[in-house]
């Protein structure tokens, strides 16, 4: 996830009291997984469909 975005998401979570415990709840993945992606270090092509639906979560 580019830097721009990563701070974005962070920001959001924040803003809505979402943790990222929570998030990979909603997404069905593990809290690290979600760190992981929001952090940059998993970048691959489920990564990106895990990115999509961080921001649908979010509204953003």
């Amino acid at each position: 996830m580019p830097n721009d975005l990563a701070a974005k998401v962070k920001s959001e979570m924040y803003k809505q009291g979402i943790t990222q415990k929570r998030l990979a709840e909603l997404l069905g993945v593990s809290a690290p997984y979600v760190s992981d992606i929001i952090n940059g270090r998993r970048t691959g092509e489920k990564a990106q469909q895990h990115v999509k639906h961080i921001k649908k979560i979010l509204g953003i």
